[in-house]
C-alpha cells in the first residue's frame, strides 16, 4: 500500500539555483531528494506544488513524496529524519500523511507570495538578498492603484517569461483575488494570491507596478497591457523585478 507524505518546506533561496532539479546545479528539490535517499537507502522522487526561481524564497512550499513500502515511519519521525539532513536554509515545518490521489501540485486551489520593497536609503544587512532596494521614493497611492488594476481574471500574457513549452493552446488567463499593499516602516509589502501564476508572473506584475510608481509607465498603459487582443501585437512588462524579495508563502487546498 502506497503512503504518501505531504511535507510542507520554508526555505532561502538565495543560495539555490530554484526549486526544480537542474544539471550541475543545486536546488531544493535536489537537497530533499538527497536527504530522503540517505533515509530511505532507495532513490525517492518529490513533487512540488510548483517551482520558485533561484533566489526566491519560501515559507510555505508543498510537497509530496511515495514512502517506501518497507518503510514502518510515521509523519513524525520523517518530520525528525528530513531537518536532520538537510542544511539549516532548508527546514521541513510540517509532515502529513495524505490520500493517494493527493498531489501537491494539481490538488492545489490557491496559492499566496509576497514580495517586498526596501526603501531605506541604505539597505540593512539582514535584508539582503530579502528585498528589492529601492532608495528613490515610490508614489504609494499610484502603486496601489496599479496593483489594484491585477485582481480578476485576465489575460496575463504581457506579465509572464517564456518557458519554453508554450503553444498556440497555452491559456494564460489567470484569476488573482488579492494584489495589495501593505506599508512596512521602511518600504512596503506587496501580497498576490490567485488560482495559479504563470512563469516569472509575480516578479513581472511587481516590476510593472514599480515602474508606474516610480513615474516611468502609466497607469492607463499598464492597463493595457491586461486582456490584449491576440490579433494585435503583443506589448511586455516593462520590467521583472528581482528575484530577492519574492517569498512562497502558502499554497491552499
Amino acid at each position: 500500500m502506497v503512503v504518501r507524505i505531504k511535507v510542507t518546506v520554508a526555505y532561502d533561496g538565495s543560495n539555490f539555483a530554484g526549486w526544480q532539479i537542474q544539471p550541475d546545479a543545486e536546488t531544493i528539490q535536489s537537497r530533499i531528494e538527497e536527504a530522503l535517499h540517505l533515509i530511505a537507502k532507495v532513490p525517492v522522487r518529490i513533487h512540488g506544488s510548483g517551482r520558485t526561481d533561484a533566489g526566491v524564497h519560501s515559507q510555505g512550499q508543498v510537497a509530496h513524496f511515495d514512502a517506501p513500502a518497507e518503510l514502518t515511519m510515521n509523519p513524525v519521525n520523517w518530520l525528525a529524519a528530513l531537518n536532520t539532513k538537510l542544511p539549516a536554509t532548508i527546514r521541513v515545518l510540517e509532515c502529513d500523511e495524505v490520500n493517494p490521489d493527493f498531489h501537491a501540485r494539481f490538488s492545489a486551489s490557491s496559492k499566496t507570495y509576497t514580495y517586498e520593497l526596501s526603501t531605506s536609503p541604505i539597505l540593512p544587512p539582514f535584508q539582503a538578498g530579502r528585498a528589492w532596494h529601492l532608495p528613490r521614493q515610490l508614489d504609494p497611492i499610484t502603486l496601489e492603484q496599479a496593483l489594484s488594476l491585477f485582481e480578476g481574471r485576465h489575460d496575463f500574457k504581457a506579465f509572464s517569461a517564456v518557458r519554453g513549452n508554450e503553444d498556440e493552446e497555452t491559456d494564460y488567463r489567470r484569476t488573482l483575488s488579492e494584489s495589495s499593499l501593505r506599508r512596512l516602516p521602511e518600504g512596503y509589502l506587496l501580497t498576490f494570491t490567485g488560482e495559479g501564476f504563470l512563469y516569472k508572473m509575480v516578479r513581472m506584475l511587481t516590476g510593472a507596478a514599480v515602474q508606474t510608481a516610480q513615474g516611468y509607465f502609466r497607469l492607463d498603459d499598464l492597463e493595457g497591457l491586461l486582456n490584449q487582443p491576440p490579433e494585435l501585437p503583443r506589448g511586455k512588462s516593462p520590467l521583472c523585478a528581482p528575484p530577492d524579495g519574492l517569498s512562497l508563502v502558502e499554497v491552499r487546498y
